[in-house]
């Protein structure tokens, strides 16, 4: 009797091998991959400076001049809020103020008129107290004069009181152009940085709030990742200490960073983060900062990745993450 062998067993064999020699690579592949003693990794999203551009002053967006994606320079206008309401009042203020310098010179010459109506007082006060000693002039004449004289300096320093007042009011109304000049400056949204329009939140037509957000900016030149460390490490670490990030999308090009900030205080591990050891309760926050972003212009701001720290400065960088 001969026997035939199962084609299902002929394919089992060769399976099994298949399978033992991947988890032998794998274990391998682990083993060539693990980290030298003195650099640890951690998860995290590579993340830029962001500058919100909003609003000082309610108004209508008259213009916007920049889209999505394009790159500024600081001080580059971006857009204009409608200020005709605002230019009609700075006007108006600037009448005030020609008014108010007008007031002035009419009450400094009130002054002076007043003034010489007191110094002719005051010689014919002192004519009939002469006349007086000498018996030409009665008591009630010296009264009247000294009335006069008393009506005279109170006059005066109405007058002056009155120039003043209209100083002050051309104050004021200096205060209010300079004001209304201040809020049409500040309709011209400006870049406050040299960046890119990461958003655009608002289009001309649009009614906004004071504090409403037309753009969101982003500084390409400053892209860094928060990490959060054991506190055994971040005791260890100082501003300038080297580190590398490998993002997910180019894991070939290892991005060279610095430790930029080390928090002084600890914090429970937030949710979203995976760390090494998950008994691992409170960690410190730690920033790395690309030290050349411009190098590597395919890193994105909001890309995952790993971050390698080295806290012994003995220890090399392993080849795939120099």
């Amino acid at each position: 009797m001969s026997t035939h062998k199962s084609p299902s067993r002929l394919f089992i064999a060769p399976l099994l091998l298949a399978l033992v020699a991947a988890g032998g690579f794998g274990y391998w592949k682990s083993l060539q991959d693990r980290l030298p003693e003195g650099i640890y990794e951690a998860n995290g999203r590579l993340e830029a400076t962001e500058v919100q551009v909003a609003t000082k002053h309610p108004g209508r967006l008259a213009e916007v001049l920049v889209a999505e994606g394009d790159s500024v320079s600081a001080g580059q206008l971006l857009a204009r809020v409608d200020t005709r309401t605002l230019e009609a009042q700075r006007n108006q203020a600037q009448s005030e103020v020609l008014r108010a310098r007008e007031n002035v010179a009419a009450a400094q010459a009130t002054v002076h008129l007043r003034e010489s109506e007191r110094r002719l007082a005051q010689q014919d006060l002192k004519r009939f107290r002469e006349l007086y000693e000498r018996g030409h002039a009665s008591g009630q004449q010296i009264d009247q004069q000294q009335a006069r004289f008393d009506t005279s300096s109170a006059a005066l320093e109405a007058s002056k009181a009155q120039v003043q007042a209209a100083q002050a009011s051309i104050t004021a109304a200096e205060a209010m152009v300079a004001q209304l000049t201040s809020e049409i400056d500040d309709s011209s949204l400006r870049a406050p940085m040299d960046g890119i329009v990461q958003l655009r939140l608002a289009e001309p037509g649009e009614v906004l709030g004071a504090g409403g957000r037309v753009f969101l900016l982003i500084d390409p030149s400053d892209q860094y990742m928060n990490v959060y460390l054991p506190s055994a490490l971040a005791g260890r670490l100082a501003a300038g200490d080297e580190a590398r990030i490998v993002l997910d999308a180019i894991r070939e090009q290892p991005l060279p960073a610095q430790v930029a900030f080390v928090a002084a205080k600890a914090q429970f591990t937030p949710k979203e983060v995976e760390t090494r050891d998950e008994r691992q309760k409170l960690v410190f926050r730690v920033k790395l900062r690309l030290t050349d972003p411009a190098a590597v212009p395919q890193a994105k701001p909001g890309m995952p990745g790993s971050a390698y720290v080295r806290h012994a400065a003995d220890v090399s960088w392993p080849e795939s993450i120099q």
